[in-house]
C-alpha cells in the first residue's frame, strides 16, 4: 500500500517536471516548479491514507492489536516516502537531467 502511494506520487511530480523541462530548458527550474506546484496533490494523497490507517494503527476492537503494528509502519512508511517525493525525487530528476544537458 505504502508504495503504491509513494510512487503514484513520484510519477506525478516526475511527469509534471518532464512537461515543465520542455518549457523552460532548465532542469533545477522545473523541478522545483514540479515540487511546489504538486505539493498539494501529494500531500493530500499521502494524508488521505495516513488517515485512513490510524484507526488501523492504534488497534481498536477485537483483535485489533495484531493488525496495529503493519498500521504503524504503513503511517511511518508514507511520512518518509512524502518527504521522500517532495525533496528528494525533484533533486534526484535535476541533477540527472542536468547531466544530460552538459
Amino acid at each position: 500500500m505504502c508504495m503504491g502511494v509513494a510512487t503514484a506520487n513520484s510519477i506525478l511530480v516526475i511527469a509534471f517536471a518532464k512537461g515543465r523541462l520542455s518549457e523552460v530548458k532548465d532542469p533545477v527550474q522545473a523541478a522545483i516548479e514540479a515540487g511546489y506546484t504538486r505539493f498539494r496533490s501529494v500531500l493530500m494523497t499521502a494524508l488521505a491514507m495516513i488517515i485512513g490507517m490510524i484507526p488501523m494503527a492504534l488497534g481498536a476492537g477485537d483483535g485489533g492489536e495484531q493488525n496495529a503494528p503493519l498500521g504503524r509502519a504503513v503511517i511511518g512508511g508514507l511520512l518518509f516516502a512524502t518527504i521522500s517525493t517532495l525533496i528528494f525525487v525533484p533533486s534526484v530528476f535535476a541533477l540527472l537531467h542536468k547531466r544530460a544537458q552538459s
